[in-house]
């Protein structure tokens, strides 16, 4: 990150916390410290006098021993836990609110914040009238970063306060174009990339007096709905085109090496868009198009995967790599794989991945559905 130009992260929680404060510390990278909270919802929790005392205990312990650490920025204070209007949350405003005086009396040297998704005017609305001692406002936003500044221009007459973008990037898979049997469509790396060169400079509200700034989204290698949708690292931290577009935005110069450039991914001559409908137990073909084929692309791997569909609950996604079927896999010739579909009907997908020799990959995939005979 410090190589690309970045100066600070955002953690989701406490977890390896001192690991990770240290080691910004080493690269002079500032950290805001996620405390994480549960929903406002969890009615079980914000009810529980136990549970509530056990959090702040908890957080008091966490906040008395890191605020001194060199690398600290400030205290997030729940991410995207929700401000709603309703009487039914009482208690979790009167949690969140003696939490906030905890903080600033046991750091008072570190501003807190929170994290909303989008520019929700509900939400910013409870914070101010209820809420108000929270330093700023930081929000999560994807695919409706266009519209973040006039929201801001529209509703500076109740809050101009600062504010943070703590996580933006390409339209997450809730936001998307999807096949008919709602498999959302995921763009290739190389449109990503140019998806947030895009943003950045025609939707990032840069010139506002009140902006402190933005956090590109990593997820890390974990799954939403795909591995791929939103790491800007593989697996084994190879980077993407997305880093390489990172490294402009927060220095003004391109790398000397770029990741490589895919132009698109079909399956037997479709696109995703196609509603691509196939009868089990026979044989297609899938192919990767690069924009141009460097000398160093050294490796592609190919994976079937069944489509990520479980969800336990609204607020708690699946993380967990669905298991492959690598083994229908026949031949593989150039940027083409033959493949034989699973037997069993149900919605999957075809991944390619390149590698080139210098630490750099480009990710495409494509869904289809199985129909068995």
């Amino acid at each position: 990150m410090q190589l690309s130009g970045g100066n600070t992260i955002r953690v989701w929680d406490t977890s390896n916390l001192k690991q990770v404060l240290d080691e910004a510390y080493a690269n002079n990278i500032a950290v805001i410290a996620g405390l994480p909270m549960p929903v406002s919802g969890i009615f079980s929790f914000y009810n529980d006098r136990s549970k509530v005392s056990a959090q702040l205990n908890g957080f008091r312990s966490i906040v008395k021993r890191y605020s001194t650490h060199p690398a600290l920025l400030m205290w997030c204070l729940g991410n995207e836990v929700d401000f709603p209007y309703s009487p039914r949350f009482t208690h979790f405003y009167q949690v969140y609110r003696n939490l906030l005086k905890m903080i600033h009396e046991e750091d008072p040297d570190h501003p807190v914040t929170t994290a909303l998704i989008n520019f929700e005017r509900r939400c910013i609305y409870n914070i101010r009238m209820k809420i108000p001692e929270l330093d700023l406002i930081s929000i999560n936003t994807f695919g409706s970063l266009h519209t973040l500044q006039k929201d801001l221009d529209q509703f500076s007459w109740f809050w101009d306060g600062p504010f943070l973008i703590t996580e933006w990037g390409v339209k997450g898979p809730w936001e998307s174009d999807a096949t008919a049997w709602w498999a959302p469509i995921e763009s290739n790396s190389t449109v990503k990339a140019a998806q947030h060169l895009h943003l950045y400079e025609h939707s990032m509200p840069v010139k506002d007096p009140r902006f402190l700034g933005a956090f590109v989204f990593l997820w890390g290698y974990k799954q939403e709905v795909t591995h791929t949708w939103f790491n800007l690292f593989s697996a084994n931290g190879d980077a993407s085109e997305t880093v390489n577009v990172m490294q402009y935005i927060w220095t003004g110069k391109w790398p000397a090496h770029k990741a490589p450039q895919i132009k698109n991914i079909l399956l037997d001559g479709k696109a995703a868009k196609d509603n691509i409908i196939l009868n089990s137990k026979t044989v297609h073909t899938a192919e990767v198009f690069l924009q141009h084929t460097p000398a160093d692309t050294t490796s592609v791997r190919w994976e079937i995967l069944k489509e990520d569909w479980y969800a336990r609950n609204w607020y708690e996604p699946n993380t967990k790599k669905p298991s492959g079927h690598d083994s229908l896999l026949v031949r593989l010739q150039g940027h083409k794989a033959f493949f034989r579909t699973p037997e069993k009907e149900g919605p999957y997908r075809i991944f390619a991945t390149f590698s080139d020799t210098r630490g750099y990959f480009a990710s495409a995939n494509i869904p289809f559905y199985v129909i068995e005979q």
